[in-house]
């Protein structure tokens, strides 16, 4: 923990300092000291740190600790390979060894304190890089790699070596990628391809490569950074560096694990400002992935459903497995800006065309019906027993002379039509070749999206291998899955950045006057009463029902002349959870004597169980409207997390609930509804009033600041059920449970 307010975080010192409300923070941020714009209300920072990396992917001199030329030496094929790659970029290469003059022919020297210039890069070809830190700080190297492993990925004698050599880099003020990392980022990359690249990043080295392989196919890479068990530099300081790159159309990653969830969501949303996709294969999805995941780098891949929702709430595209990162990184890094949203599929096949829109309009694709204009237009070609409305069916004849190519310029001109698509299922030379051919000229002709699905398993067809991969305007996709999986991130992510502001732009700045009121109610590593918890919300300007707390018979029935009739009566007592459970809630209560008895009935129980309770509440009785369910938990990587559901009893049964790591505005949350299957309860069903959004929305935002300003203070906050009442009339918490750390 760094500081006394989010203790889930692991945010590096130089990045940021973690201090409580009301104290001095002063974090370096873009390595300048930060000013309050710069801090969210608990000091975290509001901007990605982004290093500056140009000197390690272009150094202009390179020194090789451990270098060698002995046969038979693994050390020795990693030399070689560093020197090819250091004459391509034109940097000087200097090997290091204590006992050997020359390497490869080329000087060495006993030392980095003996090299005749100061380094940009230091590529550590050693077992222990623990002892050689302190001399390439004094050396004033700025980066280095660290191949070794053993560290965090074997077990807690391996965390606390890599924890030792974490804390020495950090006082070195070098930067270090690795350990148990790879010879990645010095691969060879094809330079005579165009267009916007690009840019990888993994964790393990080897899920990278088909990503990789993917220049052989015209497909531009810029950088490759395997960050192994990134005890320094991370997946957020790449990904904060690749989204200032001009040459970088898309970052494609492989994540076993994330070292700090903040640093994370601060280079995405870097990332979302420029526009710049980010495209994520994210394992740990089960309980299994987790733990090889876990076994291979060290990391905390952490609470999936949490790792889901911050991604898509910072519009990182997050895809299954490595065909779809090859598909989709590839189709967002060179597609251009759509046009319109409307899908059409066309193909020399009904039967084609029908199947691939069924999958397509599952997926959530939009498919237009084209106007009787344009089909009429398009009938002039195509017979007019085919149909033609979307999807459009050729029958087969027409790609074979010049009819082909009126009808896909005909389709391309529709205002409504920014993406078509063409499935061609299998090698027909006397259509396929010649469809290929218009598609590809009618690509260049037009600023709008062409894809083809090349269906062959094949793949030697000229057809696909010169003519599809030979443009660099068609994405040409080898499954109906990945293409629509492709395409659909691609309107995604234009819509999702064409309306996106920054989350962290409504982060308060300053604690509100509710936050001293809450931490006085507050008590540290004490699960509340019911009481204390609905004060808590009441600080913060969240609806609670009228109520009072009695210790009295005689007292409960004066209360609920007060509350007024009818009314409920629960215990309340600190560590009391699941009072309905234990009978220790009464409902529907209508006259004195049902109070009294009510009373009795509940001190009886709490008595006999031996339950301690602070009092009886006697509260009003709310009964229409629909129950949701708002809460706060704390995540391991991101800190606190808000949670709003279907409460009562379906929060349990159904778990349809939806997440959001904060800070978030009105825009998150109202989609935080939109995302539960139970969003038509709120509009109104079987003769029910439509409830109240905008309450319940409010709702979310209160308990968000609550969130955020009492951080790591609270532990747990559970509203179950919230009434959301008809519309206009708020939304009122029945329940509450809150626990303090």
């Amino acid at each position: 923990m760094l500081g006394s307010t989010y203790g889930t975080f692991t945010t590096d010192p130089r990045r940021a300092r973690v201090v409580a409300c009301g104290e001095v923070p002063a974090p370096a941020v873009h390595g300048q000291a930060a000013t309050a714009d710069d801090l969210d209300v608990s000091g975290r920072p509001l901007h990605a740190d982004v290093p500056d990396l140009d000197r390690f992917f272009r150094p202009e001199s390179v020194a090789v600790i451990g270098a060698s030329d002995a046969d038979g030496r693994p050390n020795t094929g990693i030399t070689r390979q560093l020197m090819a790659w250091a004459e391509r970029g034109g940097a000087r290469l200097h090997p290091v060894h204590p006992t050997r003059r020359t390497v490869f022919g080329t000087p060495c020297f006993p030392s980095v304190a003996d090299l005749p210039e100061q380094v940009d890069l230091a590529v550590l070809l050693v077992s222990d890089p623990l002892p050689l830190i302190e001399e390439l700080a004094e050396s004033k190297v700025k980066f280095a790699v660290a191949f070794a492993s053993g560290f965090a990925e074997t077990g807690e004698e391996g965390a606390a070596a890599q924890a030792r050599l974490t804390a020495a880099v950090e006082r070195s003020g070098l930067r270090l990628l690795g350990p148990n990392t790879n010879l990645n980022a010095f691969e060879k990359f094809r330079d005579d391809l165009e267009g916007p690249a690009i840019a990888l990043i993994t964790q393990s080295g080897h899920q990278g490569r088909p990503v990789f392989a993917m220049q052989e196919i015209g497909v531009r890479l810029s950088h490759w950074a395997p960050t192994g068990n990134e005890a320094d530099l991370e997946t957020a300081d790449f990904i904060s560096y690749f989204a200032e790159q001009p040459e970088v159309g898309a970052i494609a990653c492989y994540v076993e694990g994330l070292k700090d969830g903040r640093s994370f969501l601060l280079a995405a949303d870097r990332a979302a400002q420029r526009g710049i996709p980010v495209v994520a294969v994210k394992v740990g999805r089960t309980e299994t992935g987790a733990r090889m995941a876990a076994s291979h780098t060290g990391k905390l891949t952490g609470a999936d459903a949490v790792v889901d929702a911050a991604m898509r709430q910072y519009g990182v595209i997050r895809v299954d497995g490595l065909d779809e990162l090859q598909d989709t990184s590839a189709l967002l890094a060179r597609a251009r800006t759509p046009l319109a949203e409307g899908v059409v599929v066309y193909s020399i096949s009904g039967g084609t065309g029908a199947h691939f829109s069924d999958l397509a309009s599952e997926a959530g694709l939009p498919l237009p019906t084209l106007s009787e204009a344009k089909q009429a237009q398009l009938h002039q070609w195509i017979p007019d027993y085919l149909n033609v409305a979307n999807p459009v069916d050729n029958g087969g004849h027409p790609v074979g002379d010049w009819r082909g190519r009126k009808i896909i310029d005909a389709i391309l001109d529709d205002p409504e039509v920014g993406v078509l698509i063409c499935p061609i299922t299998g090698p027909f030379p006397p259509m396929s070749d010649k469809l290929a051919q218009d598609l590809v000229d009618a690509a260049e002709q037009t600023d709008k999206l062409v894809c083809v699905v090349w269906g062959s398993p094949v793949g030697t067809e000229d057809a696909y291998r010169t003519t599809l991969l030979g443009s660099s305007r068609v994405a040409t996709f080898r499954t109906f899955a990945n293409c629509i999986t492709a395409v659909r991130a691609y309107l995604d992510h234009h819509r999702f950045t064409d309306r996106y502001r920054s989350p962290f732009a409504e982060a308060p700045r300053t604690a509100s006057p509710s936050y001293r009121k809450a931490q006085a109610l507050m008590r540290p590593a004490q699960q509340l009463s019911e009481h204390a918890a609905k004060q808590l919300l009441r600080a913060y300007g969240i609806r609670v029902p009228r109520e009072q707390l009695v210790t009295s018979a005689a007292a409960a029935v004066r209360a609920a002349g007060l509350v007024g009739y009818p009314v409920v009566m629960k215990a309340s007592g600190a560590r009391l959870a699941h009072k309905s459970e234990l009978g220790l809630v009464k409902i529907g209560l209508t006259s004195a004597s049902q109070v009294r008895d009510a009373y009795r009935e509940l001190t009886d129980i709490a008595r006999y169980e031996g339950i301690s309770l602070d009092g009886v509440l006697v509260c009003q009785m709310v009964e229409r409207g629909v129950e949701m369910v708002v809460g706060v938990t704390q995540d391991e990587l991101f800190g606190p997390t808000v949670t709003v559901g279907l409460g009562g009893v379906l929060v349990e049964v159904l778990r349809d609930v939806s997440v959001r790591v904060p800070p978030f505005g009105e825009s998150q949350a109202l989609a935080m509804l939109s995302e539960l299957r139970g969003r038509a309860l709120l509009d109104g069903v079987r003769g029910a009033p439509p409830a109240d959004v905008d309450a319940l929305v409010e709702v979310v935002l209160r308990v968000q600041r609550m969130a955020l300003e009492l951080g790591d203070e609270l532990a747990e906050l559970d509203i179950n059920p919230l009434m959301v009442l008809p519309q206009g009339q708020g939304a009122v918490a029945l329940d509450a449970l809150a626990v303090c750390r």
